[in-house]
């Protein structure tokens, strides 16, 4: 039996854990309800709607811990540009064409996209040697066979098209009902072959003028397209119509083979897609240029050179999922990262958050326009 003197000590000791601990968990979660309260809802002023998402902010509130707040501490930054992007949506859009022009005059004089983008016949000359924008010693010759599958020219004219969409594939798009605004644009981008079928066509659309291509797919999903995968692959190129193909062919060397005979595979087949290849000069300029805009990443995303393209060649650039965050701005709920799967972002590669900071301030210049809210289902 315990000495009494030793029996109070014990019972001290247990009494100050538990207090302890009770009191550790209440500041917890006083502090995540104070770190959830910032994330403002991202929509235009409305007094009824604003009520209804206040209600639904509180009730989700207490659940915070478990469930949302979580999610932005752990994510380094995310809070900060979570603020930036309640502010910059506040306001009512406009495209602010002094904006837009001398920025896009800027990006053009430095990157010249228009020209640049694709390796065609006119930019990259028989026998000659392309460096690769991944790798510095790599390099590729330019044989007869290699420059007869080049465009002659630029697949864009000098003329800007009117209106571009250009489609990322976060979550944020599940039950957008952004689909028929989307394919109202002149021109669609789609970035990594995303799925456009039956299932997703009410929220994403199904129009497309261009789709990029990440060369792992066709290891992975058709096994480095050999014979008895070629009808699958072929099947999948049939829903994005008499599109462009855009492969960065010669980023990575692993990238160089695989796409040379994605291309070929739809040239023997006639698909009516068109394969071009990605310039690697184009990628080196594009990343100096957002470099020197204080961008620091080992390479940017597909998405973002895509948008930066489109801001060359388009006039109007609406942007539909793009948002890097795993919590709807307006609902509140948990989101997958593709509004097709849940596979997360190579980080190492490229910092999201940091890309969609640029894209917001751009936004709120009224360069291009970011869509973050659902759509009107009958645009």
């Amino acid at each position: 039996m315990r000495p009494p003197i030793f029996q109070k000590a014990f019972y001290f000791l247990i009494f100050t854990f538990v207090l302890g601990f009770l009191l550790f968990n209440l500041t917890l979660d006083i502090s995540h309800h104070q770190g959830y309260n910032q994330l403002v809802p991202l929509m235009k002023h409305n007094t009824s709607r604003t009520s209804e998402m206040n209600k639904r902010r509180q009730l989700i509130s207490t659940n915070a811990p478990q469930h949302v707040t979580k999610k932005v501490v752990d994510c380094k930054g995310c809070k900060e540009v979570l603020a930036k992007a309640a502010k910059y949506y506040a306001e009512p859009w406009k495209l602010q064409d002094d904006n837009h022009q001398e920025f896009t005059f800027r990006l053009s004089s430095k990157c010249n996209g228009s020209e640049e983008a694709i390796i065609t016949q006119a930019n990259t000359p028989l026998n000659s040697v392309i460096s690769f924008s991944g790798e510095s010693r790599s390099k590729a010759d330019v044989t007869p066979a290699l420059f007869d599958g080049f465009p002659k020219e630029h697949i864009f004219s000098s003329k800007k098209l009117d209106t571009c969409s250009v489609v990322g594939n976060g979550g944020i798009l599940i039950n957008s009902t952004c689909g028929k605004q989307i394919d109202s644009a002149q021109f669609v981008f789609r970035c990594n072959l995303p799925p456009v079928d039956k299932r997703f066509k009410m929220h994403v659309g199904n129009k497309t003028d261009l789709v990029t291509a990440n060369p792992s797919i066709f290891y992975i999903k058709f096994a480095a397209l050999n014979k008895n995968k070629t009808p699958q692959f072929l099947e999948t190129m049939q829903a994005y119509g008499s599109s462009y193909l855009w492969l960065p062919a010669f980023s990575l060397r692993y990238n160089t083979k695989i796409s040379i005979r994605a291309a070929r595979v739809i040239k023997e087949f006639k698909s009516p897609i068109k394969p071009v290849f990605a310039n690697p000069k184009y990628h080196k300029k594009l990343h100096s240029f957002w470099s020197s805009l204080g961008l620091r990443e080992a390479r940017l995303s597909t998405g973002f050179m895509i948008v930066s393209l489109a801001l060359e060649v388009c006039k109007r650039v609406d942007l539909y999922g793009f948002w890097p965050f795993e919590i709807h701005p307006e609902r509140f709920n948990l989101l997958t990262n593709h509004y097709y799967d849940n596979v997360p972002a190579k980080k190492a590669f490229h910092a999201m958050p940091s890309e969609f900071e640029r894209l917001l301030q751009l936004h709120s210049k009224g360069v291009l326009r970011i869509h973050l809210g659902d759509c009107q289902p009958d645009f």
